[in-house]
């Protein structure tokens, strides 16, 4: 893949391939004019280079031989203004070094923290996965007294929801591969989905904001914003979201109007307007299908774009009232079909590279025959995970880890419902 300097990079520059920012996100479509918008972020954003398997197109390469060997009596003339619509909004991403998630926060921000959620001593793989588990149970407790106490008092503690949302930031990231594998088994109250819906759509927002590489401010300001997102519910008759009969058409108009009481809570409260806004149109949809607004596309922040897919997976996998749960995998596909295009692509993309196609903590079949559970995501290829066998050990007594390939031990499938659970409580008996 051919490199080229952001400072060479001019307006309408066109490429014979797509440009992308780090060899994997979508910049520029092929033979696309570059906006100048565009330019000035990734200067704002100190990258300095971007990626492309094409090059610049004839003109743009004449234009660019030219001002570095300028000919004495010739000028160059101005190239022609385009406007071009950039099909992803970026405000607020925050994005750092594009090369590599950065492997820890700034150390004098978050060292004491670090070391309180890091498990990395932790060989066994059983151990620190419950452990995991048990201050994955801690932010639960959290986010619930938040919402309580705001049923019952009408405040926020936005403090301290500062802070615990940077530890939860920083909690993901030591260990994004057992939090994803955590089950959300704190209360199986269905009464209290809200606050397993938010969480669990916390810790993806985060994940996918880590794969984008955000700041740690706007991955705190992006947690924030998750946690709260559905705190406009609070205000509506309970039956509208635990019901387990059809909402008739008034019922789902008033449902719809949570995500303006949610801004309002919040706006009330002088929480940043990135912060508000995320909450205001997570509901909303790229081709204008969404609500309350309608808007489409740029029009929806970043944020917003994020937590409306992070949604839409955890409800599809969560079990409610009114239906069954389905598989992460059944999930994953049917936001990467995003049919009528209603999801942002390059987010879907962060969240394919974050959990896979087949998403950690997922139990499949083997080509070999065997059972195996996706331990981790593969960066290079999505669609091939890394899987841990079942109850199969190497001779240092460590689970043996198996990457899967197109041309060496494939999935064949995800095992069902009934097999999970079998499967599950088979291992507990051992």
């Amino acid at each position: 893949m051919n490199s080229f300097k952001v400072l060479d990079l001019k307006e309408n520059n066109r490429f014979t391939d797509d440009l992308f920012l780090d060899k994997t996100f979508l910049l520029l479509s092929r033979g696309g004019a570059l906006p100048l918008d565009t330019i000035k972020a990734l200067k704002d954003w100190q990258f300095t280079t971007v990626y492309s398997n094409g090059n610049f197109s004839v003109s743009d390469q004449a234009l660019l031989d030219s001002k570095k060997n300028p000919a004495p009596s010739r000028t160059n003339p101005s190239p022609t203004i385009t406007t071009v619509t950039v099909d992803v909004s970026m405000e607020d991403m925050g994005i750092q070094d594009l090369g590599s998630v950065p492997s820890k926060f700034p150390r004098n921000e978050s060292t004491d923290i670090e070391k309180r959620y890091d498990f990395s001593h932790i060989s066994d793989e059983n151990r620190r996965l419950a452990i995991v588990q048990n201050v994955y149970n801690e932010f639960w407790a959290f986010v619930f007294d938040i919402y309580t106490h705001y049923a019952t008092h009408k405040t926020i503690d936005l403090e301290l929801l500062s802070q615990k949302c940077k530890e939860l930031c920083i909690f993901v990231k030591a260990n994004r591969r057992y939090v994803l594998q955590v089950h959300p088994n704190c209360d199986r109250n269905p009464k209290n989905f809200l606050i397993t819906h938010s969480l669990r759509s916390t810790v993806l927002a985060i994940t996918i904001g880590l794969q984008l590489h955000m700041a740690i401010s706007k991955l705190k300001d992006l947690g924030i914003a998750c946690i709260l997102h559905e705190i406009g519910m609070i205000r509506l008759p309970s039956q509208l979201y635990l019901s387990r009969r059809a909402l008739s058409p008034l019922e789902k108009n008033l449902l719809n109007t949570h995500p303006i009481i949610s801004y309002t809570i919040l706006k009330e409260m002088d929480l940043p307007l990135s912060v508000c806004l995320a909450v205001l149109e997570h509901h909303e949809k790229e081709d204008g299908t969404g609500y309350p607004r309608h808007i489409k596309h740029d029009k929806i922040s970043l944020y917003a774009k994020i937590i409306s897919v992070v949604c839409s997976f955890e409800a599809i996998t969560a079990q409610r009232t009114y239906k069954e749960a389905v598989s992460s995998f059944e999930a994953m596909v049917e936001l990467l079909k995003n049919q009528s295009k209603q999801y942002d692509e390059l987010v879907i993309k962060a969240l394919l590279y974050s959990l896979s196609l087949f998403p950690v903590g997922s139990y499949v079949f083997l080509s070999n025959g065997k059972v195996a559970r996706v331990s981790d995501v593969n960066p290079e290829n999505p669609k091939f995970p890394i899987v841990q066998l079942v109850n199969e050990r190497d001779e240092a007594g460590k689970q043996i880890t198996i990457k899967t390939s197109n041309s060496g031990l494939k999935i064949v499938r995800v095992l069902n419902k009934q097999e999970q659970a079998d499967i599950v409580e088979a291992i507990k008996t051992l």
